[in-house]
């Protein structure tokens, strides 16, 4: 069972100056979350934060309102560094109503957005800037931006950076900034390297955890098949039939999605991808078109794990499980935001029982095993389409690969356990 959250009381007596709380009320945000009833009191006064919360949190209102409220006041630059370009958008368009009523300018810099549009951006001289790690060091090496006026400083993600390999380029950039600075750093884990990150370039940091690694969300039905490699397909075509709202679909390898998405169209549903080999605009397209409703499924690669922050998403089907435990937390958690219901469906093969056990024993939760259905039959392949050959790994070296330079790639595999109690839904 999971804790029930505390009352939180409302945003009136976290400190917080009257013209963004008319901007919460405008908003109709009333209630502040745990990470930020605890974080935003502290952080509006200039104190140095380690947030570890879990996705879906609300974390981005913790920082991004005593940020803009102290950039208001006393002037200067605020900086927020993420691991993919999804979550800059969504960083970006979370803060535009709070910027906006204190006329503060904010600009976003990731990989596969032109350049020259961004030094356009940048000589409209912007309060904040949201960053990928990558792109924003192709702007200081190039010159055409200074980190001289920062005096805010997030890290969101943090152990997503790391895990994607950008400390090298998190350090350049740390080099850059000014040292005597307000530095604020949210993670869903605590690994030693975000220890060693914190001691090294906070001062005397105020720790705020509002919910142990591997908490998932109390109002998510979570349920397991196991099934054939072959028969995966066949499952989600049962399952698209079965739930009529939107899903969001998990795949392990780019090539995988790219399939995957051929094949969902070919059973009559608007679907888009979201993967590493999809362009900025072609990610955006489909986020956007998922959001509005024009695709009623999002078939993702890790990459979106925890950069697809859209409310009334249904079902959750891990198509693949992934290779870190730790994913399973973050691809459900896009279910079941907002306080609303939601459901979470994933695939095992039968050689994958020591996988489900590794997300049970994170999670501190047995997955109910459920029956599997009576399969549709088998479709054609689209045409040009090679059997199996979606979910091969395409690791170096027993690692995944991980995109880089903010592109904000990668995806990878997993686990099981013989999680609980069987059972399970009536199929029509």
């Amino acid at each position: 069972m999971q804790p029930t959250p505390p009352n939180t009381g409302s945003f009136t007596n976290l400190g917080i100056a009257p013209g963004l709380l008319q901007v919460l009320a405008k908003m109709k945000f009333t209630t502040p979350t745990p990470i930020q009833h605890q974080a935003i009191p502290i952080a509006v006064e200039g104190k140095d934060v380690i947030g570890i919360a879990q996705t879906g949190t609300g974390k981005t209102m913790a920082f991004g309102i005593p940020m803009l409220q102290r950039l208001a006041a006393h002037g200067g630059r605020g900086l927020v560094i993420l691991p993919t370009r999804e979550l800059a958008y969504q960083v970006e368009e979370a803060l535009r109503p709070f910027a906006t009523a204190l006329n503060i300018r904010t600009a976003v810099f990731v990989g596969g957005a032109s350049m020259n549009l961004q030094r356009g951006m940048l000589r409209q001289n912007p309060r904040i800037l949201i960053a990928t790690p990558g792109r924003l060091n192709d702007h200081l090496e190039q010159r055409t931006v200074t980190l001289k006026e920062v005096n805010i400083l997030v890290l969101d993600e943090a152990d997503r950076m790391l895990d994607m390999g950008f400390k090298p380029q998190i350090d350049k950039i740390l080099a850059h900034v000014p040292k005597k600075r307000q530095t604020m750093l949210f993670s869903a884990t605590m690994p030693r390297e975000i220890l060693q990150l914190a001691t090294s370039q906070m001062a005397l940091p105020l720790r705020i955890e509002v919910a142990p690694a591997g908490t998932t969300a109390a109002n998510i039905e979570q349920e397991i098949f196991v099934v054939r490699k072959e028969e995966k397909i066949r499952l989600l075509e049962k399952l698209l039939e079965e739930y009529k709202g939107s899903v969001l679909v998990f795949s392990r390898t780019k090539h995988g999605a790219k399939k995957m998405t051929r094949s969902v169209r070919a059973m009559g549903h608007a679907a888009a991808e979201i993967h590493a080999n999809r362009s900025l605009a072609q990610r955006r397209e489909a986020l956007d078109g998922f959001k509005a409703g024009r695709y009623r499924v999002l078939i993702a690669t890790d990459i979106a794990a925890r950069g697809i922050d859209v409310t009334g998403i249904s079902v959750v089907i891990n198509f693949d499980l992934p290779d870190d435990p730790g994913d399973y937390v973050h691809r459900i958690g896009r279910t079941a935001r907002a306080g609303r219901e939601g459901r979470a469906i994933s695939f095992a093969t039968p050689d994958q029982t020591n996988d489900i056990r590794s997300i049970e024993r994170l999670t501190r939760t047995p997955i109910r095993r459920t029956p599997l259905p009576n399969l549709p039959p088998a479709r054609a392949l689209p045409p040009g389409e090679e059997q199996d050959r979606d979910h091969t790994r395409s690791f170096r070296g027993g690692r995944p690969q991980y995109g880089n330079r903010g592109s904000g790639g990668g995806s990878r595999q997993g686990f099981g356990r013989q999680g609980g109690q069987g059972g399970g839904r009536r199929f029509r």
